[in-house]
Order: structure tokens, then sequence, then C-alpha cells
């Protein structure tokens, strides 16, 4: 008689995001981590997938977000290029990569700036910009809609919140486009590095410029604003600091609200069940912009830097070592939500992650929730057809999620 051994283990799940399959759709790697492995370290780093552990980093204070100057630096080192010029003081004063007190201070100012009130006031702009995109679009029959919609949406709403020249908004998008290697400074080569650096320099020049303009003929524009804020105490943000707020703008808000139009209206589509209850009751629209923020959340991936030692499920995280915290896989943890795969407009998906959690929490947030809210109101108004099933998702970044392209008929609802 032959006696039946033990099961055999299941299979280590292994985090790859350099894969094509991640790419595609990282979710099956996320559920087997969460499953198997959902604390595990590799490439240098600790990975976290469930969402209880990842809000906790998120909301833990010694988690440090000042990660990134220090591999800015360390890169910089690597490929020969000692003279960072701006781009190290950029780090170092920017809300995305400071810590207390100097995060607290900054985020105290630009909070008198960036209220619900002043977002509000942007709909109208963002409405015009919609419109006139779209009408363009339905002329011709279709469109691209990433390049085409997604992509100059928020630019234009920015531009115009900052009241930018036009010939400064020309250049807004590409500068972006090159600034975005700050955030994962380990993908620079020597050129790159060497682009990033030039173009900080013109955009912080630029920008300099209109703030002494502003400061001699103040308006209502965001800029403006920024100029007046004061504390209680009377502390200001300096004219350098205001330059990277407006900066980190676009750095920050640009490539992830048209990811997050682009992933959502490709979710829409996918289920037109979901996208009939938008066009049929357009109230739904906000919910719709949670769900879309949850179900496929275009910052996918963020680090932090331990500060002290921490226990995280059965690990000890040490001081010192880096954590990549996953959000989209944290907003698809069955814990969390039940039926996670599934796009569903009537859950409740308000407790998403994909704003992050805690002290640094996106400060566009409420702009790209109305940015994209205005987006979905208006395509669902509009009869659109994909014109593939195999779609190409972006691949010059690790931590933003969006597709390269969305070619689409557009029609006029009769």
């Amino acid at each position: 008689m032959t006696v039946a051994g033990p099961d055999p283990a299941p299979p280590r799940a292994r985090f790859n995001p350099f894969s094509a399959e991640f790419r595609r759709d990282p979710y099956p790697m996320y559920r087997d981590l969460r499953a198997v492995r959902p604390v595990h370290r590799t490439l240098g780093m600790w990975v976290l997938t469930r969402y209880t552990d990842v809000k906790a980093v998120l909301h833990d204070r010694s988690f440090s977000a000042g990660l990134i100057p220090q591999l800015v630096s360390e890169q910089a080192d690597r490929l020969g290029q000692p003279e960072v010029g701006r781009i190290a003081r950029l780090g170092r004063k920017s809300l995305v990569f400071t810590d207390n007190p100097d995060h607290a201070r900054l985020r105290g100012l630009v909070n008198r700036v960036f209220t619900a009130a002043a977002v509000a006031e942007l709909r109208p702009v963002a409405e015009a910009a919609s419109t006139r995109l779209l009408e363009h679009a339905a002329d011709a029959g279709g469109m691209d809609l990433i390049r085409d919609f997604a992509a100059p949406l928020p630019i234009a709403v920015l531009c115009e919140w900052m009241a930018l020249p036009d010939e400064l908004r020309a250049q807004v998008g590409p500068w972006t486009h090159d600034i975005r290697f700050l955030l994962e400074p380990g993908l620079m080569k020597a050129a790159d590095f060497a682009r990033v650096r030039e173009v900080v320099e013109d955009f912080a020049t630029a920008l300099t410029e209109l703030v002494a303009q502003r400061r001699e003929h103040p308006g209502g524009d965001l800029i403006s604003r920024l100029l007046t804020a004061r504390t209680s105490g009377g502390d200001t943000l300096t004219e350098e600091e205001l330059v990277f707020v407006c900066i980190m703008c676009f750095v920050a808000g640009n490539e992830t609200t048209k990811s997050l139009i682009g992933n959502g209206t490709l979710a829409l589509l996918r289920h037109p069940d979901q996208a009939a209850l938008l066009r049929d009751d357009p109230t739904m629209v906000k919910a719709a912009v949670a769900e879309a923020l949850r179900y496929d959340c275009p910052l996918q991936l963020t680090k932090r830097l331990a500060t002290r030692d921490v226990l995280l499920g059965d690990q000890l995280i040490h001081a010192g070592e880096q954590v990549l915290v996953c959000l989209g896989a944290a907003n698809r943890d069955p814990a969390m939500y039940e039926r996670p795969d599934e796009f569903d407009l009537t859950r409740d998906a308000s407790a998403h992650l994909a704003f992050g959690h805690g002290m640094h929490g996106c400060l566009g947030g409420q702009l790209a929730e109305l940015v994209t809210g205005v987006a979905f109101g208006h395509l669902a108004g509009l009869r659109l057809e994909p014109l593939t099933d195999d779609f190409d998702w972006q691949d010059h970044s690790f931590i933003v999620r969006g597709l390269k392209r969305l070619p689409v008929t557009v029609r006029r609802e009769p």
C-alpha cells in the first residue's frame, strides 16, 4: 500500500514589477502575494500587499517619505553627475518628499489655498475644457482618448488655475513628462538626469519670473493666492518654495489624473452595465470616480523608509530598510472589499488608498476627483466604441499604471 506524502507546499509567489504580465494586469500577482507572502523581502525592500499593512505604514509617521531625495543623490553619484542643481532643493522642499517639521509647515501654508471651495471654483474651467476636447472628437468621429482627452484635460485646468501665459502652457506638458523621472530616480540614465536638471532649471526660472509679476499685479489665480498664504505667526512660503509647489502640482497630478481618466473609462467600456448606471443617473458620477480609484488606481506603488524597527504581521522591519506599499493591491484586498475584482459603482469605495493616507495624503486629490468626474459625466453622454481589445500599457514608469493609448470611435447620443 502506498502512503500518500504531505501535500506539496504552495508555490512561492514572486513580486516582479518588470514582467509584461504585471504591466498588463498586476492584480493576479497581488492576489497571490496577499495569500502566501503578504509581507516579504525582495529586490532589496519589503513589499506589502494587504490593506491593513499598507494603511498602517502610510499612517505611521516614523516611516519617512524622504527616500526619493536620497535615491536621486545616489543615482547622481552612480551616473557621475555630481552637479544636481536645483533638483536637490526641489526634493528637500517639496511636500511629496518631506517629513515633519518641514512637511507640517509647508502643508499648513498650502492648505490655506488648496481648499474645497477653491477647487469647486474650477468646475466651469474643467467643463469648458472637456466640452471643447470632446466636441472636436465627435466632429472627427473618433480620438485617442489618452492623447486627445485624458492628457490635455488636467493640464488645461492647472494652467488656467495658475493663469499661465500661452507660451508657457505649450511647454508644461513636455516638461512635466521629463521631470516625472524624479519620482523613480533609479530609471534615470545619464542623459535623462541631464535633461531633468535642465528642465527643472527652465521650469523654475519661468515660474520665478511669473511669481515676480504676480507679486506686482496679483489676481485670483493659484500663484497669487499662494503669495498671500500666511500662518497666524506670519510665516509665508519662500519664492522658491512657491515655485516648487507649482512644479509638483504638474508632476504629481498630471500623469496620475490622465491615467485615472483612462483607466476608469476603460473599466466603464468593459462593464457596459455599470456605464449604463452612470448614463441613466448622472448623480452616480462621484461613485464612479471612487470605484475607478479603487478598482485600477493610477499610482500603484509608493516607497517609504523605516526609521525604527517595526513588526508587521510576523516580519520585523528594521530601521533603515525600504518598504514598498502596493496601493493597487490594498484596494483589491478581499478583507476590505467584497468581490474586490468586480467593478461595481454601487459599492462604497470611499476608503480606497489611491490617494495615500495620513499626512502625505494627496494634496490634489479633490482636484483629480473633480476633473475626472467632469470627464466621466461628459463621456457618459457619448457613444464610445474601442477600436481594439489589445490594450497597450505605458512602460515609462513602474509606479504609475496607465494606458499608452485608447483609440475609440465617438458618436453623439441621439
